[in-house]
């Protein structure tokens, strides 16, 4: 039987990053499933989901580079509704899902790797999807 949980993230600024790795892992204990799939997914196109290290250093990085990528105010035709094209863009590169292993009724992940949310258009109250299959 599938498990699916919503929890809510309460960003504080522009572009952030959300380490969601103990949400994730306090989702799937109450799964009670041992062994399947985890898929964690931003319902909102101007947020993500990615797998990587939470070092401080490197989060301000990935943040701050972020814009170097698609910076904001470039004359992108969708900025004539609300100015976030930027982070629409954003979003699509980066991705709004990621599905992981549950083995033993833990999410397999490697040794530094932590379960990111990543804010491109805050600060707003968004929601993240866990599912057990």
């Amino acid at each position: 039987m599938p498990y699916s949980e919503t929890i809510e993230i309460k960003t504080k600024s522009s572009h952030e990053i959300v380490n969601i790795t103990w949400q994730v892992n306090a989702a799937v204990k109450k799964s009670e499933i041992k062994d399947g799939n985890l898929i964690v997914f931003t319902p909102h196109t101007t947020t993500a989901i990615t797998v990587n290290e939470d070092e401080s250093r490197l989060i301000k990085d990935i943040e701050n580079k972020l814009l170097d990528i698609v910076p904001k105010g470039q004359g992108y035709l969708h900025d004539g509704i609300d100015g976030n094209a930027h982070s629409h863009i954003l979003a699509s590169i980066i991705g709004c899902s990621v599905a992981l292993p549950v083995i033993s009724g833990n999410p397999v992940l490697g040794t530094w790797q932590s379960i990111l949310f990543i804010e491109l258009d805050g600060p707003r109250n968004r929601k993240v999807i866990i599912q057990i299959i």
